[in-house]
């Protein structure tokens, strides 16, 4: 039996609500990872994370093989004591890392530069199973290839088969028993090319899926087809991750077609950017009619940010770049997004959700925040 599992507990239409269980806990999905890259979340602690109803974190594979490397998290107990967090963690490969740095793809792995010092470096799905097998999180990714859309249809395929090779191999290397490794499923924006790849990274019997290759430039009609090809491809009985999406819309539409967890680095790089996430819609701090609003940013949060201080307060932190304000705006960005998928869950059970999602919409196209 796998170290995780997901039982359903509802359905409304697609959309789906569960039980994730891990070593470290049980998480309740939809489920939404905030990101925590270099084993930390920018600008806030796991004392904050606890605060926001964060149950579950992502750490990078990538990232933590060069710095501090993964031999010396496993010598400070692993990811879980490093960081100070008792919750489930779920690692990425690094795949869509290494994508990003114009890598040299070959069939024995990926050879790319540091981006702390430039030297060359080779990952290999063997290698990306061993560190994370070190890291030890509760959940480990299998290592991909991703592409950069638009691509050509038949480089999409050639990928997709080299990222199947590449499961087969991770599967073989993975040896912790309390530890799932989940495989990823890879076809660009082709429906066909999509549901070849599911069905196949189906066959090779891993716990759980992730959907990897969006959010790189495709369009969101181009998305929802990817992901309705994909999940029909898929077991009911098995969590399906799609990496990297985390703004209200895209939530909300996956959820609608059977998705169960994410991660996305949105909501808290728009707090460092002063841009805030609310019920009636989004805003920038840098604006100047925050100047002498004595409001909360959303009246309906219950988090720490809104509960203490004002729009105006916040906007001045902004502007005089106080290193508090991202902090301050992280809260209140997470806050929102893991409320927002803890309500979908909820309206999946009274089996609502399209209405729910309807005056989600509603109530951010009246664009008062």
């Amino acid at each position: 039996m796998s170290a995780v599992t997901w039982t359903l507990q509802s359905k409304n239409g697609e959309a789906r609500s569960g039980w994730l269980d891990t070593p470290h806990g049980r998480i309740p999905t939809p489920a939404f990872m905030p990101v925590g890259t270099r084993a930390a979340v920018k600008a806030i602690d796991s004392h904050d994370l606890s605060g926001v109803g964060a149950e579950i974190v992502l750490a990078n594979t990538y990232h933590l093989m060069l710095r501090p490397g993964s031999s010396r998290i496993a010598a400070l107990g692993g990811l879980h004591q490093f960081m100070a967090w008792d919750g489930p963690i779920l690692t990425d490969s690094g795949g869509f890392q290494i994508f990003s740095l114009d890598p040299v793809i070959e069939e024995s792995g990926a050879r790319f530069r540091s981006v702390y010092d430039g030297s060359s470096v080779e990952l290999t799905p063997e290698e990306a199973v061993r560190i994370q097998e070190e890291l030890a999180p509760d959940i480990a990714m299998a290592l991909d290839v991703c592409v950069g859309l638009p691509a050509p249809a038949d480089l999409v395929e050639a990928e997709l088969e080299r990222t199947l090779r590449w499961a087969e191999r991770c599967l073989r290397a993975h040896t912790k028993s309390d530890q799932a490794l989940f495989g990823i499923v890879q076809g660009g924006v082709d429906p066909d090319l999509r549901a070849k790849s599911a069905a196949q990274t189906a066959a090779l019997g891993f716990p759980g899926f992730g959907i990897g290759g969006l959010s790189v430039g495709e369009g969101r009609d181009e998305r929802h087809l990817a992901l309705e090809a994909s999940f029909a491809e898929l077991p009911e009985g098995k969590p399906r991750y799609v990496m990297g999406l985390g703004d209200t819309d895209g939530l909300l539409e996956a959820i609608a077609r059977g998705a169960d967890m994410f991660d996305c680095v949105l909501p808290t790089r728009l707090a460092r950017h002063g841009k805030v996430l609310t019920r009636g819609g989004d805003f920038s701090l840098r604006n100047a009619e925050s100047d002498s609003d004595d409001r909360p940013i959303d009246d309906d949060c219950v988090c720490h940010t809104c509960r203490t201080h004002s729009r105006g307060y916040l906007r001045h932190l902004v502007r005089v770049k106080e290193l508090s304000a991202h902090r301050l705006l992280t809260i209140h960005n997470l806050r929102y997004t893991l409320d927002l998928v803890g309500a979908a869950r909820k309206a999946i059970e009274s089996e609502t959700f399209p209405d729910f999602v309807g005056g989600v919409a509603a109530t951010r196209a009246k664009g008062s925040p």
